[in-house]
């Protein structure tokens, strides 16, 4: 049972702008006793796991995948044995189907209408303009948006305010909660109790009891392996879970994330904890407003602090080994990894199956896009819905009219939300808007990519990207 998840770094607010930033992936990272060195890069997150309540994607290919990036041999064996310390042994597989967690069940015929009406009907929710292409066939996620990151315009949904277990992915809402409370450099060692409590076959990154970490380093363990041991060290350093708890449960409330019910902070399966792909998407939104949280969300690969041993001389010196982000979009393990992606996080847990919610940039386009529990027995079936619909996306977003919108947060939101409840504006409803039923409309256009020359990719040395974030008219 093992997990996925994001969660947010330090003080560093920075909410005027929205910056990806990507370092080469072809240069292997140096080994650092403090395990800072990262490397990022610019493609994205969805989820696949293993069986179990937290699954941890373990590395199964020995290189990154073409795009002339490949992993030197010692980095790959360094993630490879990192891979090995940090997860359940029995559980340590990903699960190679799109149909996981609890068994098929309808959504509420009414749900939340935050964000606008149609929102919360059951069902795919568009509203096509003449010429506009068809949604990718054979989606089945039980819910899944696609927003615009900036406008906060819904260009799609599916069930957007259904209530779900929302494994790893909760950790974008833990990240952009405790992120601005402690600076990246502070140090802690941790404790015995820091450690207590964590759910049976948790992700772990690894982080051990009197040893000492930065909170830089903790929030790599979080982004990178969605480790629960680094969640809750963070959680102690915070005032314990049960505050946590609360201050997360608080600061959706705040965003107007009023579909989730926070129980833990890691998002471990437990009775009466659950969220939407409307409240996921918020979260995310929140959480790229930060620099220190994009940072995090895009790094691919980085260097953990490991135990004390005696070099040559006999001085004691702090090891480290190379961890591997779980995101597969991300990385490009095992699915091709998506062309301007830059986060954020996924998630598997058993109620849950696969979560996950990602960014990417096309020229001046960034979408949002969150898939919740594929139905389909396909494997890595949530990054390949998610790369679908970012394809759609990016294709349709001028020719749809917004079914919704991402509210902002405080009573402003809500009022946003009530000024919008007739959905898209008047005069631009069809008939084929509101599409019941299980996967999504018919059709017959494919997604492809779109050629976007100014993009970074993996082997790309650097790249940002600088704009307004977002717009609040």
């Amino acid at each position: 049972m093992t997990q996925l998840q994001t969660p947010k770094a330090s003080r560093n607010q920075d909410t005027g702008r929205l910056s990806f930033m990507v370092s080469s992936m072809g240069t292997p990272a140096r080994t650092s006793t403090r395990g800072s060195t990262t490397r990022k890069t610019a493609v994205l997150s969805p989820s696949g796991a293993a069986a179990g309540t937290f699954a941890d994607v373990p590395i199964s290919s020995n290189t990154f995948p073409s795009r002339g990036a490949a992993a030197p041999l010692a980095i790959t064996a360094a993630l490879l044995l990192s891979t090995l310390l940090s997860t359940s042994p029995a559980l340590a597989a990903d699960d190679p189907g799109g149909a996981q967690g609890a068994e098929a069940a309808q959504p509420p015929d009414r749900m939340s209408t935050v964000g606008g009406t149609r929102l919360g009907r059951p069902g795919t929710q568009v509203d096509p303009k003449r010429g506009a292409p068809a949604l990718p066939k054979e989606l089945s996620g039980k819910s899944w948006m696609v927003a615009d990151a900036e406008s906060g315009a819904v260009l799609a949904s599916h069930n957007a305010h259904w209530q779900l277990p929302p494994a790893s992915t909760l950790k974008m809402l833990f990240a952009d909660t405790v992120l601005p409370k402690f600076p990246k450099t502070q140090k802690h060692t941790v404790r015995t109790s820091d450690l207590a409590g964590m759910g049976a076959g948790s992700s772990l990154v690894g982080v051990k009891e009197n040893l000492s970490y930065t909170v830089h380093d903790l929030w790599l363990g979080v982004f990178l392996r969605s480790g629960n041991d680094a969640v809750h060290v963070l959680s102690a350093m915070n005032g314990g879970v049960p505050a946590t708890v609360r201050d997360m449960q608080a600061h959706a409330k705040q965003l107007n994330a009023l579909d989730t019910h926070v129980v833990t902070p890691d998002g471990y399966d437990e009775d009466g904890q659950y969220s939407s792909a409307y409240d996921l998407t918020l979260f995310a939104r929140s959480g790229l407003q930060k620099a220190d949280f994009r940072e995090y969300c895009s790094t691919a690969t980085a260097q953990f602090p490991g135990e004390y041993k005696k070099d040559k001389k006999g001085k004691k010196v702090r090891m480290s080994f190379g961890i591997q982000n779980t995101d597969r979009l991300l990385t490009g393990i095992d699915v091709k990894a998506y062309k301007g992606l830059a986060g954020v996080k996924n998630g598997y847990t058993s109620k849950a199956g696969s979560t996950f919610t990602g960014v990417a940039q096309r020229g001046k386009r960034v979408l949002l896009v969150t898939v919740m529990n594929p139905q389909k027995a396909e494997p890595y079936g949530v990054y390949k819905e998610t790369a679908k619909l970012f394809d759609w996306g990016f294709k349709a977003a001028d020719s749809v009219n917004p079914v919704g919108t991402l509210v902002r947060p405080g009573p402003a939101g809500l009022d946003q939300s009530n000024a919008s409840t007739g959905g898209a504006k008047k005069g631009h409803e069809h008939a084929q808007a509101s599409v019941s039923g299980g996967g999504a409309s018919g059709g017959m256009w494919t997604a492809a990519g779109i050629a976007a020359g100014s993009l970074a990719v993996l082997g790309a040395v650097a790249y940002a990207v600088h704009r307004r974030w977002p717009r609040r008219g």
